[in-house]
């Protein structure tokens, strides 16, 4: 007899009566609205003059209260591994303490939603547990296998349009909107409009877009090699040709290392899974579409450069924080040389470091990494975003997201952090040399992937909830009885 709760009827009490493989069926549209929300809600400020970078936080919103919906059933029906304890309440401990540095902090209101047309604040930390809480609670492979082609979905949907980006200036992702004073800043410096043809796709920034393929590149190319179907091998091989095309015009040191580091992890996925030899193919065909879009861009065939080279230094500063969002000051030319990708990295790196000296405990407050760089002789102006424009060389994100959390919410956020990171590794190392299987590889490197790239990249809407429903992902606990590819 189906449970109820104080005589109430049977379909009002569905949480009480839903079995795992119910919940594995509203998980997979949870992790699938993970994938797809935020790039759908970002395309009208790809169109429209008169829509900001905001719209696209309503798509987590979206996603984020079905996943917050489902973890709690998830909780309250017990569906969490015991193995998922500790990186369960290490999130908790830094979703928690993510408020004292909100209290802390010196803006109530941009902790709790984000910087305008950042959208990372409170509310978004807490959406990325739910994601993480929903793919962990899953027992069956088939919710798992939804994710990974959502990965791959996103991957194609953020290329298309990157793709389109390059055929015409009508969609394009950097527009010089924000700023009563933007325009006549930009007058005054023409190669800011010269170098604006970078792929970004509905990712808001071509360092985020790299960072989602990198992600969608090592889904695609691991499903390739763990594939028995002929249409879907077809189908992953050209998914990832497009994607390794695609993370080359993003011009970035993330896009690079991503390529490198799918290709790395599809060939070791070869021998974990003694798959045949013939299947590392497929990174080669990887290969050659990165180096077809490096020779069509050096030559000028597409975008409008003569030559391929890393511009992550102005893409990240002016190009992005400066001219798209106003989040940030134009970077000073006597102290920076924005061309040298690493000297770029190292100042960011070493100013940030100086900021975490100065607040150890609970940091500038979340999404404020600008204000404590901001002049106190400046605290008049009677516009925000024109008060942080008078600062030149400030920023407000440091692509080294471990630097971030911890400058933005305290070195006991960062160790949280790491709280999370390294069990669910191991959690999904265990996995990988139990099963060999397509899910726990692919998981796996997933996680591994995002862990590494967080070292050059920083947390994003349009990266984090595919990343922490793959770590999610990864310390599931699938059912062997629900397994159809037993080895």
């Amino acid at each position: 007899m189906a449970k109820t709760l104080f005589n109430s009827s049977e379909k009002s009490n569905f949480i009480l009566n839903m079995t795992e493989e119910q919940y594995a069926k509203l998980a997979s549209f949870g992790m699938l609205a993970a994938c797809f929300t935020v790039p759908l809600f970002t395309i009208p400020a790809e169109c429209l003059s008169t829509v900001t970078y905001s719209f696209a936080s309503g798509g987590l919103a979206i996603s984020g209260v079905a996943c917050l919906i489902l973890a709690m059933i998830a909780i309250i029906k017990k569906y969490i591994n015991r193995r998922v304890v500790l990186p369960l309440c290490a999130f908790g401990a830094m979703l928690l303490w993510s408020v004292v540095s909100m209290i802390n902090g010196y803006d109530i209101n941009v902790s709790l939603y984000g910087f305008p047309q950042r959208g990372e604040g409170i509310l978004a930390i807490l959406f990325y547990f739910c994601f993480f809480v929903t793919a962990a609670s899953v027992k069956r492979e088939r919710a798992l296998n939804t994710l990974i082609n959502g990965i791959i979905g996103a991957g194609l949907l953020n290329s298309a349009w990157a793709i389109l980006q390059f055929c015409t200036d009508k969609v394009f992702a950097y527009k010089f909107m924000t700023s009563s004073r933007l325009k006549e800043v930009l007058q005054q410096s023409s190669e800011s409009a010269d170098k604006s043809v970078a792929a970004s796709g509905l990712s808001q920034s071509p360092i985020f877009l790299a960072m989602l393929l990198t992600l969608s590149l090592t889904a695609a190319l691991i499903g390739f090699i763990m594939s028995n179907s002929k249409k879907r091998s077809i189908f992953c091989i050209v998914s990832a040709c497009i994607f390794s095309f695609t993370m080359i015009l993003t011009y970035t040191l993330v896009g690079v290392c991503g390529i490198i580091f799918a290709i790395i992890a599809a060939a070791a996925s070869v021998f974990i899974a003694k798959a045949p030899k013939k299947k590392l193919a497929s990174l080669a065909a990887a290969a050659a579409s990165a180096i077809l879009a490096v020779i069509l861009a050096a030559t000028g065939v597409i975008g409008n450069e003569t030559s391929y080279s890393l511009n992550d230094g102005y893409l990240l500063w002016t190009a992005d924080s400066f001219q798209r969002i106003s989040a940030s000051g134009n970077y000073d030319p006597d102290i920076l040389n924005i061309e040298n990708t690493k000297d770029v990295y190292s100042h960011l790196n070493r100013e940030t470091i100086e900021i975490i000296k100065k607040y150890p405990l609970t940091g500038t407050g979340p999404e404020q990494l600008v204000y404590p760089q901001l002049k106190k002789e400046d605290a008049g102006q009677t516009r925000f975003d024109d008060l942080i424009f008078d600062n030149p060389n400030t920023f407000d994100k440091v692509y080294n997201e471990y630097l971030y959390t911890a400058a933005t919410r305290g070195i006991p956020s960062l160790l949280a952090l790491l709280a999370v990171i390294l069990p669910v590794f191991f959690i999904g190392l265990k996995h990988m040399k139990q099963q060999r299987d397509e899910i726990s590889i692919c998981m796996f490197f997933l996680t591994l992937g995002g862990a590494l790239i967080f070292l050059i990249g920083c947390s994003n809407i349009a990266f984090s909830p595919v990343f922490w429903a793959a770590a999610g992902g990864s310390c599931a606990a699938i059912e062997k009885s629900a397994s159809k590819n037993k080895k």
